[in-house]
């Protein structure tokens, strides 16, 4: 079998056989174990739960309420059937005019309307992964790179290099600072890629920012702004979280503001990768976008629709549900709701039983502290408790490895793909595993040290009834403190 395997794979192409897709790596063993074993309820209860996929469940409720209340919107029932044949028929691949206004208003709406976008430069792609490789496709060559700041999305190691042959180049972030993006960080990973011979064509980023869930500040964007038009290289901003945003000490500021206050920035280095996968939940509807300040990336980015288009029976059914803006304006304001709400249960019930939580305001997830649970500060440690994570607690998380971490220790848990139930007894496990081991770091850890007098009495006891009901029952002591700590957030 290996035999004939080896003379198939002498008829493709070098790219056909190579491994640059990554779906043998280690990140997709969570998945692999999940796929294998799900949990459920009933039929199995100790099944692995899907904690690594960075999907919105929370708001499909006002989704399916909309489209009972609004059929003519899609061609597949009685009443939108007459839109069928001018919908199903070919279709311009730059997009419908309707669908690329609506996904305009929609992009300025989650901003706060605090700026416009041009419905002409929105380009249409198969999803975010779609985007990522075109504006890829559209700025570098083979052999050249993006910088990208780490921690940051295991797919960008696939989306923008497997079929372009474009580099990346990690710009190395700390926890010290809250693994904020520094002029010096870049400045050291533009120097090493020049050391090296490769040519720098552009800066990636998240913001807000996955893994972290972290928003990047009006200053930090301004001198980000400020260093790729020194160093002449292209800004891709990835804002796909921009809806996710689910507190109000902190607004989201996208890129697109700060230009418009910088008269001096040169806007063909500036685009703007967008998606509806994350801030809807939609992510198999594959709508993905491109919003160039640069002509010629427009231009470009247009064509490639021809291999990968939005088909036109979504972009029907999205331009009517986006130009509702009653439905936008309620949708928004209650995916924020939710999302605080269960942020909250999160990060206060991992504080309690011993784990820290990276500062975050934004996301579907949570960037959890486990360095005290490592045997020693290495990412073999990491994981090693990784695997114990999976194969003894039954959750599929990610280790910070997988996002190019520079320390060991740090995992990301998703929070927004489950309901409260699945969440209840995905906090119990940890809360009993955290209870049961009793390595001697996580003995001295200081949440656990502040309650040894509760400890012996402390017994987690889920209920299945309400949020709030959980939440008395996880605290130690109704007079429990919660220490101030860079890494926690406590909500009232």
């Amino acid at each position: 079998m290996a035999a004939n395997l080896r003379n198939q794979n002498q008829l493709l192409s070098k790219m056909a056989i190579g491994d640059g897709h990554g779906e043998n790596s280690p990140y997709f063993d969570g998945w692999k174990a999940y796929d294998e074993y799900p949990y459920h309820p009933i039929d199995r209860p100790d099944g692995v739960i899907q904690m690594g996929l960075a999907e919105n469940q929370l708001c499909f409720d006002l989704i399916q309420d909309w489209l009972m209340k609004n059929p003519k919107a899609s061609i597949c029932t009685p009443d939108g059937v007459l839109n069928f044949k001018d919908t199903a028929i070919f279709q311009d691949y730059h997009g419908l005019p309707k669908f690329r206004e609506a996904i305009a208003k929609f992009m300025g709406k989650v901003r706060g309307d605090r700026v416009k976008f041009d419905p002409d430069r929105i380009v249409m792609s198969g999803g975010a992964t779609g985007a990522q490789e075109t504006i890829a496709f559209c700025l570098a060559d083979p052999g050249d790179a993006f910088l990208v700041p780490t921690p940051f999305y295991p797919g960008f190691d696939r989306d923008l290099t497997w079929r372009t042959g474009v580099q990346l180049v990690p710009v190395a972030c700390a926890s010290s600072n809250n693994f904020k993006i520094t002029k010096s960080a870049l400045e050291a990973a533009y120097g090493k890629a020049q050391e090296l011979n490769i040519r720098v064509k552009g800066l990636l980023i998240t913001n807000p920012s996955n893994p972290l869930g972290t928003i990047l500040d009006r200053e930090t964007l301004k001198g980000i702004v400020r260093f790729i038009n020194e160093k002449n290289i292209h800004l891709v901003c990835d804002e796909i979280y921009a809806a996710t945003v689910f507190t109000n000490q902190h607004n989201f500021v996208s890129v697109s503001e700060v230009i418009e206050e910088d008269t001096e920035c040169n806007r063909n280095l500036i685009h703007i990768v967008y998606s509806l996968s994350k801030d809807m939940g939609l992510p198999g509807f594959r709508v993905g976008i491109v919003h160039s300040y640069n002509d010629a990336v427009v231009n470009c980015a247009r064509r490639m629709p021809s291999i990968g288009l939005v088909s036109s029976q979504t972009q029907h059914l999205i331009s009517a549900m986006l130009s509702d803006d009653e439905f936008v304006d309620r949708f928004i304001a209650k995916s924020k709701e939710r999302l605080a709400t269960r942020d909250k249960v999160f990060t206060e019930t991992l504080y309690r039983v011993g784990i820290d939580c990276l500062n975050g305001d934004a996301g579907l997830f949570k960037w959890m502290d486990w360095r005290r649970l490592l045997k020693d500060q290495s990412f073999e440690a990491e994981m090693e408790l990784w695997r114990v994570i999976i194969n003894e607690i039954k959750l599929n998380v990610s280790p910070g490895s997988f996002f190019h971490c520079s320390e060991p220790g740090w995992f990301r848990v998703c929070i927004a793909n489950m309901d409260d139930s699945t969440m209840e007894v995905a906090l119990s496990r940890i809360a009993d595993f955290m209870r049961q081991n009793k390595d001697q770091r996580i003995r001295r850890s200081r949440c656990l040290q502040g309650n040894r007098a509760n400890k012996a009495a402390f017994k987690l006891s889920l209920s299945r009834g309400k949020v709030e009901d959980f939440m008395s029952q996880i605290n130690m002591s109704p007079h429990t403190p919660i220490p101030q700590s860079p890494l926690v957030r406590t909500r009232t």
